[in-house]
């Protein structure tokens, strides 16, 4: 077997794999190192997956085809995904970060998918500097730590035994 055939993985490309790949993984880094859900491989899968959904929905053909569709499903199976990783207790609404994430992973997946290689590292980085960026915030000014925030600091410093989330 001729190794271009065998390397060959039409209708997708290397190049959109290993930027999905990338991608997922650039956020992925940043929710595994800070003890988050939604880690490395699940945001590298999210990211993978979408794409590939939406490049083979375009390769289909068919009068009844419309490719658009496939990303609004997409979407609704993801919405499916990221419900998973949300939770309550004690009244507190806890995960939603993380399924925003994933929300966002999946656009990025699509943009993979319309051929926008480099912005789609360019969004990654942009969730980045949110999450991160929120956190510095939060960090620097009690005014961002009002409402539900405030509420989410009390609950994990009384179930962390009176200690800060952070250290003591």
């Amino acid at each position: 077997m001729e190794s271009s055939k065998f390397l060959s993985i039409d209708p997708f490309a290397w190049r959109s794999i290993l930027t999905a790949l990338a991608s997922g993984s650039i956020v992925g880094i940043e929710r595994q190192l800070r003890g988050k859900p939604v880690g490395i491989r699940t945001s590298a899968l999210i990211t993978l997956g979408t794409y590939v959904f939406i490049a083979a929905a375009a390769t289909v053909n068919g009068s009844t085809t419309d490719p658009s569709r496939v990303i609004g499903q997409v979407i609704t199976g993801i919405g499916f995904l990221g419900a998973g990783v949300m939770l309550t207790r004690d009244g507190i609404v806890l995960g939603v970060t993380s399924a925003a994430t994933i929300w966002a992973l999946a656009s990025i997946g699509v943009v993979i998918a319309l051929g926008y290689l480099l912005t789609a590292i360019k969004l990654s980085l942009i969730v980045i500097t949110v999450l991160v960026g929120v956190d510095l915030l939060e960090d620097y000014s009690e005014a961002f730590t009002r409402g539900v925030h405030r509420k989410l600091q009390h609950w994990r410093r009384r179930n962390n035994g009176g200690k800060s989330p952070d250290g003591p």
